[in-house]
């Protein structure tokens, strides 16, 4: 049987089409995923995410710690409820997940770091995780007991505040990727903690609250005007933004430096030993076989993953594909040979189509970047 977060009747009675995501009973969408998008895209919409897994992370070792599991550096966040996003590699080189750190001071946990990672990879990554904290000294604490609401599009901060009220005050100056602790008094002494990250491509929050509170939360900002979104428009809004979804974009087979990743890894100081870090400097110093790059379609078609893309360079292979919403147009995420430029095909339904080769994001802050 599947499991059920603390909103599923919420998402019945709203009348979504729920599927199995993961292990999870989960909303794909309420009616129309394309209305859903564009909802998202120019006003405000809510997402449930509470089968995302919440780690906190505490202990006079757990900085050290980090510094060795991720490839991003977290000393870079040595300041209140600022947020990081990394991967986290096996020796190879390989994404074993891609995930959000935020550097925490003086909340509710005390110092240390709460840490959000994909529900598909739960096991695996809390396997690793535990593996590689046995001579740290470090506290590991799974906080199923908390549900996360993603509030997303150009109004939904605005929206977030009139339907939360005061109980989220601590977050209204907040900056981009940074959280703010809003446990207090006002929220019944529970946990509320709200950052100003997501996965859309547009502002707004996520907000990680108690399991217990999260149905009137949902219903105050449906009160406030924020619609609910499901996990079909999730994924064309986060594809259209250019964000990597693992085990499509990256795996554990695949490298930062392949996946269009490379900013996320810090190399300097030279002498942090993070996990895959040998692998990496060999993979930069010969320079990665692979990038991941954009596509556009420009015949009638949709690209969707695993089709066959054809450069003069050689072969590779669409990792993420869609209809945009936004631009009405069919694009991707594609690997590609490194040297590829400009133009390619795409094998449909055994028919090469033609595609061009571009930058993304490909909308991003409700803006169509590329064309």
């Amino acid at each position: 049987m599947n499991q059920h977060t603390a909103l599923h009747a919420q998402h019945l009675a709203a009348n979504a089409k729920m599927v199995d995501f993961v292990g999870w009973d989960m909303p794909i969408h309420y009616g129309s995923q394309i209305e859903e998008h564009h909802q998202v895209r120019n006003d405000a919409g809510m997402f449930d995410v509470s089968h995302m897994v919440v780690l906190d992370l505490t202990g006079t070792g757990v900085t050290p710690f980090l510094q060795h599991l991720l490839a991003n550096d977290v000393a870079r966040i040595q300041t209140p409820g600022r947020a990081l996003y990394s991967c986290m590699l096996n020796e190879r080189g390989g994404v074993i997940d891609d995930l959000i750190v935020y550097f925490r001071q003086g909340g509710i946990i005390g110092d240390g770091y709460r840490m959000v990672v994909n529900a598909a990879t739960r096991d695996k990554d809390l396997a690793w995780i535990n593996q590689q904290a046995k001579t740290a000294d470090v506290n590991i604490r799974e906080r199923d007991d908390l549900a996360m609401i993603a509030v997303q599009g150009p109004n939904a901060r605005d929206k977030a505040h009139a339907a939360l009220g005061t109980r989220i005050d601590a977050a209204r100056e907040l900056k981009p990727f940074f959280a703010a602790d809003c446990s207090n008094a006002s929220n019944n002494g529970g946990e509320l903690f709200v950052a100003r990250t997501g996965y859309t491509g547009e502002d707004g929050y996520e907000i990680m609250l108690p399991a217990t509170q999260a149905a009137d939360a949902w219903q105050a900002l449906l009160t406030a005007g924020v619609k609910p979104i499901g996990l079909g428009a999730r994924d064309t809004l986060r594809l259209e933004a250019g964000m990597n979804l693992y085990g499509q974009d990256m795996d554990e087979n695949t490298s930062p430096l392949e996946s269009g990743l490379s900013w996320t890894v810090a190399f300097k100081p030279a002498e942090r030993d993070f996990i895959g870090r040998a692998a990496l400097e060999k993979q930069q110093a010969i320079g990665p076989a692979h990038k991941l790059v954009g596509l556009i379609l420009e015949d009638r078609g949709v690209l969707r993953a695993h089709q066959k893309v054809v450069t003069e360079h050689g072969d590779g292979e669409i990792t993420s594909g869609s209809f945009s919403p936004t631009l009405g147009k069919s694009i991707a995420l594609a690997r590609v040979p490194a040297a590829a430029q400009q133009r390619c095909d795409v094998e449909i339904r055994g028919k090469r189509l033609s595609a061009r080769i571009v930058k993304y994001p490909f909308a991003r802050n409700g803006k169509v970047c590329t064309q």
